[in-house]
């Protein structure tokens, strides 16, 4: 995008760009200084600082934490900086008097002290055609003269007053600064114009004052600098090599380090979300060639390829199919089905449960013939069994219907006769809800060191089971019983009470949070950094008049509804149904709101800085160019 003239200043936190002035004009003398006087005309050239010349800290910015109104949200934040006069004192945390409202993305002993540099403010004056951008607008706890970002590296280390700092990484690239400065487009622009600022770890406390100069003490391991970390890590065209490197740097925060590690594994690829679709684009039809009872809730579809389709894509054992079904109501509602047999190329097989109220659950268990036709998607999903050889033990949990993923990777495990301790750990209600046990008790008798424990919350003594049960539920006494050893790797699946009790008492017991691999039926939780008080609404079409096309389906969320050209993405249109979200930076750099389409495609406005994943969009700069389903 052009940026020769002014952008308009939208709508932000306090209610537009001269508020926001006022405000800091009225903290306090320094603040008016730093808003109201600069250090040369907006007219002439900025002076241009030199490698070797000493910088000098100009401003000492801090806020607190508060909560501010944006786009009808409540967020918690800390990006209100204001200058301050006389010395504070830096802390391992951070400034005095100063705070982040987001710990997950700034602050920490990583993040504890933003830094911006005087000149990036003269080049932004100049490109937003902006006059009131006052130190400390930027979020920023040090402004500087000096330090540029294509000039500082990673590690470098730096004594400023008593205190001495190291390098450790750019700044995250965020809503927060864009919302501030009342311009969206700013975490995009921050980084294609390769300006983000940086962070510094405190690694000696002490007092700190406008006016001293920095001096660098340290000089940071493969000499790579913010700019060229950033760029890295944000922009297209990567360099291996340099990844390599990065990878190796210290000082860099764990965060990045291990974004750098992902982005080896997967060469050219965007910060991954998830695991890419192998199989065919869109919807395809596949014919019903059984219907099989598993429970007195749970019936099976096994779906075939039509006569002349020829052979399946084999899936991975954990994922799912998305189907489209017709008969039920215009547009075909849509939804998702683990794959619940041993992965195969010859058929698919679905586990659904009919719930009391489920139009599509009741059509599929009611209305299918065996004949039939559903449009299917290609398998797809994250929640897959790692069929590696060695590591340690495998805990396979579920509850209900939940057992359908965990089931495939049982399959997988027993084809593979997996030489490894294998605990299978189910709660179901009752024999007659018991879906799949003579299967699952088959499967794990045939496993070198296969283990199961079976948990009937409602047991009904008319009914005998088909394997010992134990009443009750699984709880934490029944996983420490089970001695598992460190490593073990766990694939849970259930309600999401079920899933965050088994989460709790996985972590009492010390296993580790990157070992618990979880499936929760539903929506995924949502990413929305800094928002709080959010209410939790069903999904449903958004207020106003209902648009004309293109159809957009939230497959996840089961809505679909007409796009409305009002909506400047489809981020946007999704937070306006209440289909929850995930995003951070809201203009197509960090990936956050990479989002798997399983029919359809969108068009870019603006394009984002780096394409995402093939089959994937990024919502938060899209449109709908076409009937649009998301795995959302």
């Amino acid at each position: 995008m052009s940026l020769s003239t002014p952008l308009r200043v939208i709508d932000s936190i306090a209610g537009d760009g001269v508020a926001w002035t006022a405000e800091l004009a009225a903290g306090g003398h320094a603040a008016a200084r730093a808003v109201l006087a600069w250090d040369e005309p907006r007219s002439r050239a900025a002076p241009v600082h030199r490698e070797g010349e000493m910088a000098t800290l100009l401003s000492v910015n801090v806020g607190m934490p508060r909560d501010v109104t944006w786009q009808g949200r409540t967020v918690h934040t800390g990006i209100v900086k204001n200058p301050v006069d006389g010395p504070r004192l830096v802390r391992r945390l951070n400034v005095d008097g100063d705070g982040q409202g987001d710990l997950a993305g700034h602050g920490g002993e990583i993040r504890a002290v933003l830094v911006y540099q005087r000149e990036s403010y003269q080049h932004w004056r100049r490109e937003l055609g902006r006059d009131d951008l006052g130190y400390g607008r930027f979020g920023e706890n040090f402004t500087v003269d000096g330090l540029p970002d294509d000039q500082v590296h990673i590690g470098d280390r730096y004594r400023i007053g008593g205190a001495e700092f190291e390098v450790t990484q750019p700044r995250v690239t965020c809503f927060r600064v864009g919302m501030r400065l009342g311009v969206p487009e700013m975490p995009s622009l921050l980084v294609s114009h390769h300006r983000p600022g940086f962070y510094l770890r405190v690694l000696t406390e002490g007092y700190v004052r406008a006016g001293d100069e920095i001096v660098r003490t340290h000089v940071g391991e493969h000499e790579m600098t913010v700019a060229a970390i950033d760029a890295l890590l944000y922009l297209p065209d990567r360099d291996e090599e340099a990844l390599r490197r990065a990878v190796e740097i210290p000082a860099l925060s764990p965060g990045w380090r291990q974004s750098f590690r992902d982005l080896i594994d997967a060469p050219g690829a965007a910060p991954p979300v998830g695991v890419e679709p192998a199989g065919w684009p869109g919807f395809r039809p596949m014919r019903i060639t059984r219907i099989v009872p598993e429970s007195a809730s749970i019936t099976s579809l096994h779906l075939g390829a039509l006569d002349d389709a020829g052979p399946l894509p084999r899936p991975r054992p954990g994922q799912y199919l998305t189907v489209r079904v017709p008969g039920v109501s215009d547009p075909a509602p849509v939804r998702s089905y683990s794959l619940s047999a041993a992965p195969s190329s010859r058929d698919y097989r679905i586990s659904v449960k009919r719930e009391p109220h489920g139009a599509v659950s009741g059509y599929l268990h009611g209305r299918l013939r065996v004949g039939d036709t559903l449009d299917v998607a290609a398998p797809r999903g994250e929640f897959v069994l790692d069929a590696s050889p060695g590591g340690g033990a495998v805990l396979l949990l579920s509850a209900g219907v939940g057992v359908t993923p965990v089931l495939a990777m049982l399959h997988a495990l027993t084809a593979a006769r997996d030489e490894r301790e294998t605990w299978w750990l189910h709660t179901a209600r009752s024999a007659a809800d018991h879906a799949f046990a003579a299967e699952a008790h088959r499967l794990l008798a045939a496993l070198p060191h296969g283990h199961e424990r079976i948990y009937y919350t409602a047991p009904d003594p008319s009914a005998a089971p088909v394997v010992p049960v134990m009443p009750g539920r699984i709880d934490r006494s029944a996983l420490a019983a089970l001695d598992l050893p460190a490593g073990t790797a766990v694939y849970l699946c259930g309600p999401e009470g079920f899933m965050a009790a088994m989460r709790t008492a996985l972590a009492d017991l010390g296993v580790a949070d990157a070992d618990i691999h979880a499936e929760l039926f539903g929506a995924l939780p949502p990413i929305n950094p800094g928002v709080v008080g959010a209410a939790t609404v069903p999904p449903h079409p958004p207020a106003g008049a209902p648009g004309t096309a293109p159809q957009v389906t939230f497959a996840r969320s089961g809505l679909s509804v007409p796009w409305r050209d009002d909506f400047r993405t489809v981020l946007e249109f999704a937070e306006a149904c209440d289909v929850p979200t995930r995003w951070s930076c809201r203009t197509g750099v960090c990936h956050t709101c990479q989002t798997t389409v399983l029919s359809g495609a969108v068009r870019y406005r603006p394009d984002p800085l780096e394409p995402p994943d093939a089959g994937t969009a990024l919502l938060c700069c899209s449109t709908p160019d076409s009937d649009l389903v998301l795995d959302l």
